[in-house]
């Protein structure tokens, strides 16, 4: 469930992302009431099975949830509360154009992981580089960009849409090797293999700077939270040290 939103006096409206229709709304009917059945589950960042009727054209009705996680940890944490959010406002933006099926398969793979404990700021990243497929946008992570060769890599550009090698590199924003690795690493490995990573602060900044600078030049997309979890989470490593 990607979005709700309060609906009369005592009913929602869902954002769901379904493998058969894509985004659609659904009507949770009375679910604010105190005695609802269906009060506990309509809510965002729930994945469950919806039974509903469906309506082509308009909001859909909804019947119950089986709901499958409902992300407890997860709700507890501030940091992966706000990752988590952002996955889900994201998604709902990558939803609205393209329509692969794989998006809610990927979602949930990533916000199982950070169920699990991993860090969110790699699985988010990994999740925004996968996506970058589906919009018909992958940046060029085999060779360089312009000339196509695939020795002397010394960077990577988002100008240019991928690597760079020392020929072609133009001084647009330098990237450690440790980040351009990391980069490849979460585009080509599948996010249920990715296992336990550190990565060190300033890593991951060279990471969000070339994608947000990336998602900027090639997509429609606008990643308008990505300062908040930015400040989230050095707020949170302040408090740990």
């Amino acid at each position: 469930m990607l979005s709700e939103m309060n609906y009369s006096d005592s009913s929602k409206i869902l954002n769901v992302l379904t493998k058969e229709y894509g985004c659609i709304g659904i009507l949770s009917k009375g679910c604010r009431n105190l005695k609802s059945k269906l009060r506990g589950a309509s809510r965002k960042l729930l994945y469950g099975t919806f039974h509903f009727y469906y309506k082509e054209k308009g909001l859909s009705t909804l019947i119950s949830i089986d709901v499958i996680q409902s992300y407890s940890k997860t709700l507890m944490n501030l940091k992966n509360v706000v990752y988590a959010s952002f996955i889900l406002d994201f998604v709902k933006q990558v939803a609205g154009q393209c329509e692969e099926r794989a998006l809610l398969e990927l979602s949930v793979a990533a916000l199982n992981k950070i169920e699990e404990g991993m860090d969110p700021v790699v699985i988010t990243n990994s999740l925004e580089l996968k996506f970058l497929s589906f919009l018909g946008v992958s940046p060029n992570l085999d060779c360089c960009a312009v000339c196509g060769r695939t020795d002397h890599i010394v960077s990577v550009s988002p100008t240019a849409g991928g690597l760079v090698c020392s020929s072609c590199y133009q001084q647009d924003g330098y990237y450690s090797e440790k980040a351009i690795q990391l980069l490849r690493m979460y585009y080509y490995v599948d996010i249920e293999k990715i296992s336990k990573i550190s990565v060190h602060s300033d890593v991951n900044q060279e990471i969000n700077r070339f994608l947000e600078d990336y998602y900027d030049r090639y997509t429609g997309i606008y990643l308008k939270s990505k300062k908040v979890l930015q400040n989230v989470s050095l707020m949170v490593n302040e408090n740990n040290t």
